[in-house]
């Protein structure tokens, strides 16, 4: 006899914790109205649905091997749809968080507008993210439609997000994914990649690496500098680098004990127009991917490995497993990384 339960909700909550359960070994599901919560064997994470949203939240990916868990925000946040140039001449009528301000220390000298909004993280609230359970893996999958536009600029571009946990991985897949309302000639979305690093004097982490300039010791964001200043990349026709890492090694702010590599891989660096790694508070780790002519309609987007690594070794072979890819599918069957968004 099936149970009885008082709450339409609640029957819900609980079918989906236990299919989860039942379809993936190694994977605790639970959910409730704030939060996703997944205990797995080699990672423990959440996704929020309220507050501060996309990606995994600030501090939730947990390393099982080693108990270390992700210094910053959260890892593949998602902001606003842009394109270069200045938004002066009619800023007075951009609504909500549109307005960007540059020439300054957050944001560097580098002219660029929101084209499309709210800023997903912090402004659109409420997201309504789906677990999909396989039998050898959990999934996620979120999406928003913007709301806001700039001046001449329609709303509806739709984000879609979709995240994989492979049973036994310390490291996750994701993807990003645009359909745009809006036809430019270099429209981008701006993300965490693989998120920000808070930290106190360089104790939470002692060196950054970056695929294309090598490795930076904490001691270089003692101060805030711009974006632009240093460690800045720009995409240039024929100088695009073989990896797209940006990671960093963490360290226990504690006892300084040095831990594992959390780093973020683009597994096409050609999707990637832009990629900052400055300090302003914390090392603020940005990327941007698109960055070239779209039309209404088009979609463009970029794949990722986001996870723990014991060497910048183990990375370049993970990246190398699945490498040129820009789009990742799931269902209850199986997920895919494919070529296109």
């Amino acid at each position: 006899m099936m149970p009885r339960y008082s709450c339409p909700a609640l029957f819900a909550l609980c079918a989906t914790a236990a299919l989860a359960s039942a379809q993936t070994p190694g994977f605790k599901v639970t959910e409730d109205a704030d939060r996703i919560r997944v205990t797995g064997a080699a990672l423990d994470f959440t996704v929020r649905k309220t507050g501060y949203v996309s990606g995994i939240e600030a501090g939730s990916l947990h390393d099982i091997k080693t108990g270390f868990h992700d210094r910053g925000f959260g890892l593949d946040i998602v902001d606003w749809v842009m394109e270069p140039g200045s938004d002066e001449a009619y800023r007075d009528r951009l609504p909500g968080d549109l307005p960007y301000l540059f020439d300054n220390l957050y944001h560097g000298k580098r002219p660029k507008r929101c084209i499309e909004g709210p800023q997903i993280c912090t402004k659109a609230k409420v997201l309504t993210p789906k677990v999909i359970a396989g039998a050898d893996f959990v999934a996620v999958k979120q999406d928003y439609t913007y709301t806001l536009a700039a001046p001449g600029k329609r709303a509806g571009s739709k984000w879609e997000q979709t995240i994989v946990f492979p049973a036994g991985k310390r490291y996750f897949l994701s993807a990003d994914k645009v359909t745009t309302a809006n036809t430019s000639d270099a429209l981008f979305l701006r993300t965490d990649l693989p998120g920000h690093i808070k930290h106190n004097g360089g104790d939470a982490f002692s060196e950054v690496y970056l695929s294309y300039l090598g490795k930076i010791p904490a001691s270089e964001f003692a101060k805030n500098f711009a974006p632009d200043e240093k460690f800045l990349y720009t995409r240039e026709a024929g100088k695009v680098p073989q990896r797209m890492i940006r990671a960093y090694q963490t360290r226990d702010p504690k006892t300084g004990a040095a831990g594992p590599w959390l780093a973020g891989m683009t597994l096409d660096p050609a999707a990637v127009s832009e990629g900052w790694c400055h300090q302003r508070g914390y090392v603020c780790m940005i990327q941007e991917i698109g960055g070239q002519p779209v039309k209404a309609g088009d979609t463009f987007g970029a794949a990722y490995v986001i996870g723990f690594f014991d060497s910048i070794e183990e990375m370049n072979k993970v990246y190398d497993e699945y490498a040129g890819h820009r789009g990742l599918t799931v269902d209850e069957k199986g997920w895919k990384l494919t070529k296109i968004p």
